[in-house]
């Protein structure tokens, strides 16, 4: 269950990421309280999975997903550059969130 909330909580840090572009500056309403209720909401997972796994490895995943995830949602909704050394990084990422899985417990 704790991977299952972790994924949950990076998720929702992609969500908060795009709804906080979307807010201008937190200018709009609509968007501003998106990305209230989903940080909250993120943090709120990251906790629970937090009970059972290890700090290092939660939180280095909860944050690699939303930096992975708010990167692909820049790429294809808001038509950010998608370089070749802009990939490759979000692919080394990527690959040092998949080993950390693999040497976890849990």
């Amino acid at each position: 269950m704790a991977w299952i909330y972790l994924v949950t909580a990076g998720i929702l840090e992609v969500v908060w990421a795009f709804a906080m572009k979307q807010s201008d500056g937190f200018t709009r309403l609509g968007p501003t309280a998106i990305t209230a209720v989903a940080m909250a909401a993120s943090v709120g997972f990251l906790a629970l999975a937090l009970r059972t796994l290890p700090l290092g490895t939660a939180y280095t995943i909860w944050t690699g997903i939303g930096a992975v995830g708010a990167f692909l949602v820049g790429i294809t909704v808001l038509g950010e550059e998608a370089g070749a050394a802009r990939m490759l990084a979000a692919g080394l990422i990527g690959s040092g969130l998949v080993l950390m899985k693999l040497s976890s417990p849990g």
